[in-house]
């Protein structure tokens, strides 16, 4: 058995208990054990880590830790350039899509109304969601962060905010999409795209009020349903426009337009 002593930094300490946060602590390390194992036994999901420094130089997963080492762990920075050392994961794959869990629903919502290709069910089950994550590239959103360390995830975040408006801020910051964003591009309830639409091939589907006050429309290219400009749409818009600045450098910030 060897002993090594850890630093977790930023957001990582919210997973340790208070009397190891923003300080180096020595760890009782099992036989053979590597960097993963380490970083998961302490609480924190591979997930969140982007970078491992060893004594100063940066190492990957599969390091075996031996006596006396010193191990620095970081998570994702968007702001931080680290191209010139080892990351722990390949970088999740552009454009970036998500699928949530089940207590995710209002977050999949919001990012599905910003234009994000998100998946989500209310009854995915945790098998489901890794194999979704893994095989189609995918970024898991979640709560559980026991289900962030399942081996074969390789890109996920653990949600904190418990509010949708806030947890999307979250993730905005954290995966710097805000320049990814498409307003109003997919349908809120099924995920697909929208695409412009005649208001004459929609006229049979629309409450008489909408027939005469408006003229411009999308619908959603797998199930159908019709989108406008009404008061619903401007909330949303109103709630998309607050959480985009609130999570966008002033230097960064874009505009929310586009139609639904």
């Amino acid at each position: 058995m060897v002993t090594a002593a850890f630093r977790f930094y930023a957001e990582l300490n919210d997973f340790l208990p208070p009397d190891r946060r923003r300080r180096e602590f020595a760890v009782a390390c099992a036989e053979a054990a590597t960097t993963k194992h380490m970083i998961e036994a302490l609480g924190v999901p591979h997930t969140e880590v982007e970078l491992i420094l060893v004594n100063g130089v940066s190492a990957g997963f599969d390091l075996l830790l031996r006596e006396g080492d010193r191990v620095a762990v970081y998570p994702h920075f968007a702001a931080l350039d680290v191209t010139s050392l080892q990351r722990v994961r390949a970088e999740a794959p552009h454009p970036r899509r998500f699928v949530a869990d089940a207590h995710l629903s209002g977050l999949a919502r919001l990012l599905r109304m910003a234009g994000f290709d998100a998946l989500y069910r209310n009854d995915f089950h945790d098998r489901e969601l890794a194999a979704i994550a893994s095989d189609e590239g995918r970024i898991l959103l979640t709560r559980d962060r026991d289900l962030l360390k399942h081996r074969g995830i390789t890109h996920g975040c653990y949600v904190h905010a418990l509010q949708p408006s806030l947890q999307f801020t979250e993730i905005v910051r954290r995966l710097d999409l805000a320049a990814d964003v498409r307003p109003f591009s997919r349908c809120l309830e099924c995920n697909a795209t929208l695409q412009s639409v005649d208001k004459h091939d929609v006229l049979d589907r629309l409450p008489p009020a909408v027939r005469t006050q408006h003229e411009h429309f999308t619908t959603c290219v797998a199930c159908g349903r019709v989108y406008w400009a009404g008061s619903h749409w401007k909330r949303m818009q109103a709630l998309l426009a607050a959480t985009l600045d609130d999570a966008t450098p002033d230097e960064a910030k874009v505009s929310v337009g586009g139609t639904a």
